[in-house]
């Protein structure tokens, strides 16, 4: 335990100290096997981080699979400490290069705080924010639509986004179950079966599968999952305004995927906050981009009841507004989805409020401009759109134990 709370502690400084030559550290991990090389490709795929936001990665990434002994041996390593001479000066609190008294752990403690943590959430109240103290913090369900049974209908990128998706929330602290191509009936199925979560060979019977951080892959569900603090369903389809498809072409409403998990078909989430991600396409047309004229745009950026609303506390957020298309690309994913785990991973580090790392998102997908090659001057644009009913402020954490 001490361990893991001297890498959490110190976590800002090391970050800072290994940002200087990020390939070193990194040789050094796998080189002990304390990643897998499928971790160490997630790491090394950030298109437009810095150093700091690799190493930031690593560090979460070898917090979340409990490696901080570990880790904390490589860097008092001494061909380690010769290329990262500042590390000498880390307080590690733990029997290692430097002892420190109680009085030091304190005031390293507190400075890591004000070193990590933005005055405004410092000061920010519990009882404002929804709390999220299970261990997991909840499930997170990616439902995958890949195959449609037409080659042209294949939605090429969607593996880059499920596991974007699957490296977000693992990484927040969340069980991820995943299933794949889903008609309108299976998806509505499963969902009522995970809000239950009574039947495990019903969940088995969707082919329903947990990811496996240790094994760095996804493995048969095997033990009846369990609703935590919070729930988070990503949709990964086709789709029309208002409804995914199935594989089968046959649509599903988002409410009814949404409504399965209210307060009376769902009684362990009732208060709880349940978010569901959306990318589908919600019409056919591709929407127009209009120049702006900067001389226009002048707007500044700027008694308790013992019930609760069964359809309270829920945030939908969807690629894109209706009758618009979603765009993803056949490698890289879609712009939603890569925007939106980019902005996760970076907000919630910074102890951000979702709805400010989604107006983000909104803000990133907006700026986009997409466009057929043979002419340039028709530009497309794609404006995601979330509905919130939540009634605190929802703060996601990365898992640090």
């Amino acid at each position: 335990m001490a361990h893991n709370d001297a890498i959490v502690r110190n976590k800002t400084i090391i970050q800072g100290i290994l940002s200087a030559d990020p390939p070193f550290i990194l040789g050094k991990v796998m080189e002990k096997n304390l990643i897998t090389e499928r971790q160490y490709t997630n790491i090394t795929s950030i298109n437009k981080g810095t150093a700091e936001d690799l190493i930031i990665k690593l560090v979460d990434t070898l917090i979340n699979k409990g490696k901080q002994s570990e880790f904390i041996e490589i860097l008092q390593d001494k061909k380690v400490l010769e290329t990262y001479p500042k590390l000498k000066d880390v307080e590690w609190g733990v029997s290692g290069s430097t002892a420190v008294s109680s009085n030091s752990l304190k005031r390293s403690s507190e400075r890591s705080l004000s070193e990590d943590a933005p005055e405004s959430h410092k000061s920010q109240k519990t009882e404002d924010k929804y709390p999220l103290t299970s261990k997991p913090t909840g499930l997170c369900l990616i439902i995958n639509n890949m195959n449609f049974g037409d080659p042209k209908k294949m939605r090429g990128g969607t593996e880059k986004d499920a596991e974007s998706l699957t490296d977000v929330f693992s990484w927040l602290g969340f069980q991820v179950l995943m299933c794949k191509d889903q008609t309108a009936s299976d998806m509505a199925q499963v969902t009522k079966l995970l809000a239950a979560l009574k039947d495990l060979a019903g969940l088995q019977k969707c082919k329903l599968e947990e990811w496996s951080d240790s094994d760095g892959r996804f493995t048969p569900l095997r033990v009846r999952p369990k609703h935590g603090d919070a729930f988070v369903c990503c949709v990964l389809s086709h789709g029309e305004e208002n409804t995914i498809s199935g594989v089968d072409f046959e649509p599903l409403a988002i409410s009814d995927i949404t409504s399965a998990f209210n307060g009376e078909h769902c009684p362990a989430l009732l208060g709880k906050p349940k978010v569901f991600f959306i990318q589908a396409c919600q019409g056919h047309s591709l929407q127009p981009g209009l120049a702006v004229d900067d001389g226009l745009y002048q707007m500044p950026i700027k008694e308790d009841s013992p019930n609760h609303p069964i359809e309270a506390d829920f945030l939908v957020s969807k690629a894109t507004v209706g009758k618009w298309q979603a765009i993803r690309d056949p490698k890289h994913g879609s712009l939603f989805i890569q925007s939106l785990c980019d902005e996760l991973r970076n907000g919630c580090n910074r102890g951000e409020d979702i709805l400010e790392i989604l107006v983000r998102v909104n803000a990133d997908v907006s700026k986009k401009d997409f466009g057929k090659k043979k002419d340039p001057e028709e530009v497309w644009k794609q404006m995601p759109e979330f509905s919130c009913s939540l009634n605190r402020k929802l703060v996601f954490s990365p898992c640090s134990s």
